[in-house]
């Protein structure tokens, strides 16, 4: 059975408050990325996601558990977005074998684009002209910060690029279909749990197949980093983030996370001594330039249609 559905919601601008609270997740996303690097040595990547999957669990139950929240009605959507956000880093991380992890940062943040695409057929969210110019400013942002891509491409690293963009575009999917679906009316605590418990199995079954082991002890230090990607990064901010795409419009929320790796570059400079250059600096005034004109109402972009949707009951 399906019944029309509308999403109020799609295009609404961002509020103060939302604009503070993505920057916040932004930037702990950002530090998430060196928190992954410096873990890499002892725990392999999709075992280091499977383990931070099984983590973060307990911390939505318990905080579900808490607010009331029933976790076991309506699971279909939730199963579907789990499926898609478990490959989506299966893709990410065998991507970032093949290609260079500056490549992989700007390919990843096609998802922006992917989520523009998708808001327009699936949501009713149109942008703008201006909307669409500032999606491709803060990209080129991006690419800038990270570098121009080095000229001796092969086959193996073009793979490795569209594994990619294959998984932000599941990136993108799995945005759209919190939004989309009946999983927005869901508490977001239990639109992530039905995520985070779908993803395990296949992180763990990648991981066998991949021949990944945890070879030495670990140390305190990676133990902590992986409890604060498990409570913090996965437990609270993405729950934060979900409860923003029920809330607001999801093209421009997207845009938003344009400026994770610049966050990422900054603190690969203080923790890892990494170098930052005057070309960073213009990259993110790039960011920042394009963030603004995505989120600056255009007389172009039409407001959203009342998006009727075949949504399938769950």
């Amino acid at each position: 059975m399906s019944s029309p559905q509308a999403i109020p919601s799609a295009g609404r601008p961002l509020s103060a408050g939302a604009i503070a609270l993505m920057l916040m997740l932004c930037l702990t996303w950002g530090f998430n990325q060196i928190a992954v690097k410096l873990v890499l040595p002892e725990v392999p990547p999709m075992l280091q996601a499977m383990i931070r999957s099984m983590g973060a669990l307990p911390v939505l139950f318990i905080i579900g558990s808490l607010r009331g929240v029933k976790f076991f009605e309506r699971w279909k959507a939730g199963l579907v977005a789990g499926l898609m956000f478990g490959v989506e880093f299966v893709l990410i991380f065998q991507g970032l074998r093949l290609t260079s992890a500056s490549r992989a940062v700007v390919f990843l943040y096609t998802a922006p684009f992917f989520v523009a695409l998708g808001s327009y057929q699936v949501l009713g969210e149109r942008l703008g002209g201006t909307q669409w110019l500032g999606l491709a400013v803060s990209f080129a942002g991006v690419a800038l910060a990270i570098g121009v891509p080095q000229p001796n491409v092969d086959s193996h690293i073009l793979l490795g690029d569209l594994l990619i963009v294959a998984g932000a575009g599941l990136w993108a999917a799995t945005t759209l279909v919190a939004k989309g679906t009946r999983l927005r009316f869901a508490a977001p605590e239990k639109a992530l749990g039905y995520q985070v418990a779908t993803s395990i199995p296949i992180l763990g079954t990648a991981a066998w197949l991949f021949g990944e082991t945890i070879t030495q002890t670990p140390s305190p230090l990676s133990l902590g980093l992986r409890a604060f990607q498990a409570i913090w990064v996965v437990g609270t901010t993405f729950t934060l983030w979900f409860a923003l795409v029920k809330t607001y419009s999801a093209s421009k929320l997207s845009a938003f996370t344009f400026i994770t790796p610049l966050f990422g570059v900054v603190g690969s400079y203080f923790i890892m001594h990494d170098t930052l250059s005057l070309t960073f600096g213009a990259a993110a005034i790039l960011v920042i330039a394009g963030l603004f004109l995505v989120n600056r109402p255009s007389s172009t972009a039409a407001a959203p249609r009342d998006a009727l949707l075949n949504v399938t009951k769950t």
